[in-house]
């Protein structure tokens, strides 16, 4: 089938949907792969570039949709474009964002044609490769601290210098999504101090093992996770409580940066007039929810304001399309996967599968049927706790650990009884020789094995209990034979003593030094 990508309308859109690598992966599966002429210029790949790689060039977007069968773009067309060009059959692959653009499911619907939204994509195991939006919001969560390190006009990191002392950045990065972690780590990177907060407590981990700070809020009820993996609507005394941490956190931090973001609704509102007015003269605030109407009260979507107390706002919409060679690669890898499993066979066919789970999620229309919403996929990160076992009385305690002795002694006399019996036998018939030198091995076995293996493990691993335990097996046989009267028996002895104490001293040295790696200096 053919696969086309217009080139980009939205003021300010510098990435393309395709690019010559992705094509080339495209034609591997049977597709043959157009784009409209300069689509892919601002994000850095030339027309020449995709006619390398065998990418068919057409001159304007109404020959590019009389061609393609299957049509990828990053915004959501125009109305006017979806009205004059879309047509039955047509599979329309975008960020959509369906909840905000019903007008335009409609029209496709009446078109009679097949929209999958790359914004619906489930965030699902099996699906992490499809998943634009995790693509998008680690360039964003990147790119914001760059923005900020450029306007901040300090350094991130603290520096003594025979000038002076610098002291390093304060960062706060509010919600620890793909966005906030990539924040986070690019922010711990350049050396500044890092603190984050999110409504859900099981990415504290995530957050303090690439080491920042996690913000606990004191409050009874502060798990906000959805079964979506997204962070819940919180009530009003949680908010409150939320504010409260935020106006201690206000006049510390030197940098903000807000990724807090429910898909399908409006941004909340989380850093107010007085938390601005609030911070220090030249701190900046990044909002990437600027697009929903951002998280901070005074965003400008679009634009960079400053404040009376000169504080930089940057409510930038384009972030990833400031990355536009990077994102474009991520973006159309994304589509490309799509493309790959909505192609079953050989034959180069797309095939809608609305059985399929993470097809069924991106598709909101199909073949003039609206589907959107689907059907909740649940995808919690949070891990179920296991049910509560009822505690022991002491008791209880006592009794189970005198019946695991009265086993064990049990098992103990069994053995010593079979070991009796076995030697009676074999003393009925082996020679005298043969018994002084078995008694010698049986004592040996049994006095080394005792001495070493009832060592506690935390001297010496379960490993080095084991060949420990035969080392000393060997010491004790050794120190029977070291007065036998043949030469040859007690030199063999001495060095059978000399190298298995060897053996058991340097086990017990490597444990040591092992335990001291777990050690806090």
């Amino acid at each position: 089938m053919k696969i086309g990508a217009p080139r980009e309308r939205h003021p300010g859109e510098k990435r393309v949907a395709m690019t010559p690598q992705s094509a080339r992966e495209l034609m591997k599966i049977g597709h043959e792969c157009l784009i409209e002429a300069g689509a892919g210029e601002e994000a850095g790949f030339l027309d020449r570039d995709y006619e390398e790689a065998g990418v068919k060039i057409v001159p304007d977007l109404a020959a590019l949709y009389g061609e393609a069968d299957v049509v990828t773009r990053v915004r959501p067309p125009e109305e006017e474009e979806m009205k004059e060009h879309l047509r039955k059959g047509q599979i329309l692959i975008s960020f959509f964002w369906p909840a905000q653009h019903e007008h335009l499911m409609q029209i496709a619907a009446e078109k009679g044609a097949t929209v999958l939204a790359m914004d619906m994509i489930p965030r699902i195991s099996r699906a992490q490769k499809m998943d634009a939006l995790s693509s998008m919001a680690n360039i964003a969560g990147y790119r914001a601290v760059i923005e900020a390190a450029e306007h901040f006009g300090r350094f991130f990191t603290g520096q003594v210098t025979a000038a002076g002392k610098i002291p390093p950045a304060r960062v706060l990065v509010i919600g620890a999504g793909v966005a906030g972690l990539a924040a986070i780590g690019t922010a711990v990177s350049l050396g500044a101090i890092v603190r984050a907060f999110d409504v859900r407590p099981e990415v504290a981990e995530q957050i303090e093992s690439m080491g920042a700070e996690f913000l606990m809020l004191d409050f009874s009820d502060s798990n906000l996770s959805s079964e979506e993996g997204y962070a819940k609507p919180a009530s009003p005394e949680f908010l409150e409580a939320e504010m409260k941490l935020f106006r201690q956190q206000a006049p510390e931090v030197d940098i903000v940066i807000t990724t807090a973001l429910i898909p399908g609704r409006p941004a909340p509102k989380l850093w107010t007039r007085d938390m601005v007015e609030a911070m220090k003269p030249g701190s900046v605030i990044v909002d990437l929810a600027a697009e929903q109407g951002g998280n901070c009260e005074l965003t400008v979507p679009g634009e960079l304001y400053e404040t009376e107390n000169r504080v930089k706002i940057i409510g930038y919409t384009d972030m990833p399309s400031r990355m536009a060679t990077t994102a474009s690669e991520l973006y159309s890898t994304n589509i490309r996967h799509l493309i790959a499993d909505l192609t079953p066979g050989k034959d180069g066919q797309i095939v809608v599968d609305m059985e399929d789970e993470v097809i069924r999620h991106a598709t909101v229309v199909h073949e003039g049927e609206i589907t959107f919403p689907p059907p909740p996929v649940k995808v919690s990160v949070a891990p179920k706790k296991p049910p509560a076992k009822p505690e022991k009385t002491p008791e209880e305690i006592a009794a189970e650990e005198q019946a695991a002795l009265r086993r064990a002694g049990m098992r103990q006399v069994a053995l010593l009884i079979l070991g009796g019996i076995a030697t009676y036998f074999i003393g009925l018939y082996a020679p005298p020789a043969f018994m002084q030198h078995f008694i010698v091995f049986v004592l040996a076995v049994f006095v080394g094995f005792q001495v070493i293996w009832n060592v506690n493990h935390a001297l010496h691993t379960p490993l080095m209990a084991i060949t420990n335990a035969i080392s000393g097996i060997i010491v004790i046989g050794a120190l029977l034979q070291i007065g036998a009267p043949q030469l040859i028996v007690a030199i063999l002895a001495a060095v059978s003593v000399l190298i298995a104490t060897i053996n058991i001293v340097g086990g017990f040295w490597v444990t040591r030094r092992m335990l001291q790696m777990f050690k806090k200096s």
